[in-house]
């Protein structure tokens, strides 16, 4: 890192153990861990990680909590939601370069996260009056209704790509339904959630927000533990089929946003500059491509393939160019450990031995402020085929796979949609016809139409096949916080 812009550690929370019981706890049978920087590669600091005994502990005091917060006025929840959300806001700066200098992605992003994770909370902290009971005329001398309890408690394991936000965000719709809350941040990147328990636990009674950095002990102590109601996950699908199987034994609710291997599909008629602006823009190459979102296949038609391509790759190029993530001015950051750095190398090693061409990257950057860092150079592979492994399986990397695309709109479907996930999906086209027949053909949970990697609170966002179960960042997310019962009274 240049001296001009270094880490500030006193950004960092006092305490790093456990957050359960309104307090940071000391370590019971867990133990510390190195944190390690993505950016440079230096230890950050040591973290208490949860374990078994730790983690029960946890679910113990949230269980405790769990009633009176329930009795707490629905008004008065939200209340106190949005206080934690405008302190998330007031601390964004702070928050913004911990995560930057964790995880490796520019801070000029992850200023942005504070803020979406704090509108998520002000989003359900405003839909709580809209949860509303039934009545049922069902003859006689009855009168019959139905109201929405909390589950009890539940725990939400986060992912490395946006700690912060998703630790802020996902706090929401559960204590907005009178449940109590235990987040598990990411294994390598737990310091943002850290600092906001440190920042926001005291705005609810003790017990009602727990935040557990752990490892897969605690991760599968939640999934197994009868007093957990529901376990979510945003990650892979491979971890999301281990917890449903974890789960299973206690019939536990589940809820997951895993993996993607998303397409974006242009048509011969397609604007060229928004065409070209989406192939930039939806790899998400400034957090190094880690996203369940990112557009990493790239279907172009025969007529427009050379000229899109070229255009594309010229502004990738110019426009992403990995650096000091606590540099302002960064566009590019790194992948979030030496792990992760590795198994992109061997997926670029792998498309070249298959038979892909490399058209831009495929290096480690070699300059003074990355070398020590988890960096990969943006990606791009041309003449990629369907049956290559790199346009196959989620590499969650900067890496983009482009394939040439003919006149055969049943074959190039049958593509599209022969991978395992089906999280998002964009189309680019003019014809509107086009577009409504696209976006039914195409098996995701959301298509974009001339347009990439965009959110709105109230739409549903989650996958079809192996990206998930359930949706998050709408009303059915609060709904699935609670559970219906019915009561027939006999006057």
């Amino acid at each position: 890192m240049t001296n001009a812009h270094q880490f500030n550690s006193n950004n960092l929370a006092s305490a790093t153990t456990p957050f359960y019981a309104g307090a940071f706890q000391a370590l019971i049978d867990g133990s510390s861990r190195p944190i390690l920087s993505a950016a440079d590669g230096s230890t950050i600091l040591e973290v208490g990680y949860a374990c078994v005994q730790d983690t029960a502990a946890a679910i113990t005091a949230a269980k405790e909590a769990q009633p009176a917060w329930n009795e707490v006025l629905p008004i008065e929840r939200g209340c106190l939601l949005r206080k934690a959300a405008q302190i998330i806001r007031e601390h964004a700066e702070e928050l913004a370069s911990i995560d930057a200098y964790n995880i490796g992605s520019p801070i000029s992003i992850m200023k942005g996260d504070a803020g979406a994770g704090a509108n998520q909370i002000d989003f359900f902290a405003g839909l709580i009056p809209a949860v509303t009971g039934e009545t049922h005329a069902l003859g006689g001398d009855t009168f019959n209704y139905v109201v929405r309890e909390p589950l009890g408690v539940v725990a939400r394991i986060v992912a490395s790509n946006h700690p912060l936000m998703f630790a802020a965000a996902k706090i929401a719709a559960p204590l907005a339904m009178g449940n109590t809350v235990i987040i598990k941040p990411p294994e390598q990147a737990p310091l943002s959630a850290l600092r906001l328990a440190e920042l926001i636990g005291h705005v609810f009674p003790p017990g009602v927000l727990s935040i557990l950095p752990g490892g897969a002990e605690c991760g599968s102590t939640l999934a197994t533990h009868s007093d957990i109601a529901k376990v979510t996950l945003i990650g892979s699908a491979a971890v999301g089929r281990l917890i449903q199987k974890q789960s299973a034994d206690t019939l536990k609710q589940t809820l997951f946003e895993l993996g993607g291997k998303n397409a974006l599909v242009a048509f011969p008629d397609a604007d060229i500059d928004a065409l070209v602006q989406g192939m930039v823009i939806g790899m998400n190459w400034s957090w190094c491509g880690q996203s369940c979102g990112s557009m990493s296949r790239v279907f172009l038609h025969d007529s427009i393939y050379d000229q899109v391509l070229g255009r594309a790759i010229e502004q990738i190029s110019r426009s992403y160019r990995p650096g000091n993530p606590l540099d302002p001015n960064t566009t590019m950051g790194a992948m979030v450990s030496q792990a992760a750095r590795d198994r992109v190398m061997s997926y670029i090693a792998k498309g070249q031995s298959e038979g892909a061409k490399l058209l831009l990257g495929g290096q480690k950057p070699a300059s003074q402020e990355t070398k020590n860092g988890c960096f990969v150079e943006p990606t791009v592979f041309g003449e990629v085929t369907q049956d290559m492994t790199i346009a196959r399986e989620e590499i969650f990397g900067p890496v983009m796979s482009v394939i040439r695309w003919s006149g055969d709109e049943a074959k190039l479907f049958e593509q599209v949609n022969s991978v395992e996930y089906g999280l998002t999906g964009a189309v680019f086209t003019k014809d509107i016809s086009t577009m409504h027949r696209a976006a039914r053909k195409m098996q995701a949970g959301t298509v974009w139409i001339n347009t990439v990697a965009k959110h709105f609170l109230g739409l549903p966002f989650g996958g079809y096949k192996q990206s998930g179960l359930g949706r998050e960042e709408c009303f059915d997310e609060l709904l699935s916080m609670t559970q219906p019962k019915a009561i027939h009274v006999q006057l």
